[in-house]
């Protein structure tokens, strides 16, 4: 007897169910109570010819959800980003502040070797008004005297508008002017004062203290960065000079030449420790300890401490070999000076025998 093929299968799969399961669940939003609905059907294929049907069932769930806090923070503002540049080894901070008078926020500390200016508004309703009251509103510009440039909340295109008007107040301009960049996150509903992230920084908000501790840190990487490769590039002209020496067995600098190189490493390293202040606690991290932590958050965040260790080391490296070249030197001229005077002997023995000579033959 033949069997339909809806029997065949029953006789050869007694014990196949296959089930599929739909779910359709409703989103919600945290701090809102909502209705989660659940819609489930069930296939269910059996060997028993009673249960060869499409069973469907629909439940329906209600239950009030707790608020859940988001993972991620809200009311997050606009991202404020932050450039530091180093084009000169000087600017002339009274002439600045004398140009731009009504841009010059006035210091509340005794901090003399910046300046802090604000320009404007970014928001087109407050342009003019001047109530300039969060950090992301407006813009700011840190100047330092040792060359550092800070620009807060500066576009793209304004940039060279900002540091035109500290280029007619500096002096010893670079060819290759040293650029960086930062960020700033401002967080109302940050849960710390203060958090670290990938070349970015989120805070609950930023006022004018944090813009000078922010200014602070990024002005002195972006100059310890510059006086970094004019150490290096000294390193590296003491290190052809002993690869010549070493194929050689001598060299060939000058005098003027050495005594430039050690005048430049002795001002280099006076310039990070003296103009840049390196080791000088901000004034405003000695006063609150907010301002502290995001000081020293930064400074770990750029190794300033750990660069300037290698700077010291590579100074120490060049002061070495200045030591032996002038060594050198200092015995190269007395040897010369030996051989004037072992000349001047001969010729005053060369004199004394000539005139022993002439006398007798006068004499006879």
């Amino acid at each position: 007897m033949l069997r339909s093929p809806v029997e065949m299968w029953r006789h050869h799969h007694h014990s196949t169910a296959i089930h599929l399961k739909t779910s359709n669940t409703s989103r919600f939003l945290p701090s809102q109570n909502v209705t989660i609905k659940i819609t489930r059907t069930i296939l269910s294929l059996s060997s028993d010819p009673n249960h060869n049907l499409i069973l469907s069932q629909s439940e329906s769930l209600q239950q009030s959800v707790r608020t859940i806090p988001p993972s991620f923070p809200v009311n997050i503002q606009p991202s404020i980003p932050v450039r530091a540049y180093f084009f000169s080894t000087s600017v002339d901070l009274r002439s600045l502040v004398d140009r731009n008078r009504p841009n010059f926020i006035p210091l509340a500390s005794r901090m003399t070797n910046y300046v802090v200016l604000r320009f404007g508004s970014t928001k087109p309703e407050a342009i003019g008004s001047g109530a300039c009251i969060s950090g992301s509103d407006c813009r700011y510009m840190v100047v330092f005297q040792y060359g550092s440039i800070v620009l807060f909340n500066v576009g793209d295109d304004e940039i060279d508008g900002y540091l035109k008007i500290v280029e007619r107040n500096a002096s010893g301009l670079l060819h290759e002017m040293r650029k960086d960049e930062y960020e700033v996150k401002e967080i109302p509903t940050l849960d710390t004062w203060m958090r670290g992230g990938l070349d970015h920084i989120m805070l609950q908000y930023l006022n004018i203290d944090g813009i000078r501790t922010i200014g602070s840190v990024l002005g002195q990487s972006i100059a310890l960065d510059y006086y970094v490769r004019q150490v290096d590039g000294m390193v590296g002209e003491f290190t052809d000079i002993n690869r010549g020496m070493e194929k050689t067995g001598t060299f060939t600098m000058k005098r003027k030449k050495l005594f430039q190189l050690v005048g430049k490493a002795n001002s280099n390293l006076a310039d990070v420790i003296l103009k840049l202040g390196l080791f000088e606690r901000s004034d405003i991290a000695w006063k609150d300890a907010k301002y502290a932590q995001i000081w020293e958050y930064l400074r770990d965040e750029f190794e300033l401490t750990q660069r300037f260790a290698s700077l010291d080391f590579k100074l120490k490296f060049v002061e070495h070999n200045i030591r032996f070249l002038q060594e050198i030197l200092q015995n190269r001229k007395s040897d010369f000076l030996e051989w004037v005077i072992i000349i001047l002997i001969c010729a005053e023995i060369l004199i004394s025998v000539y005139d022993i000579g002439h006398k007798s033959l006068m004499s006879l």
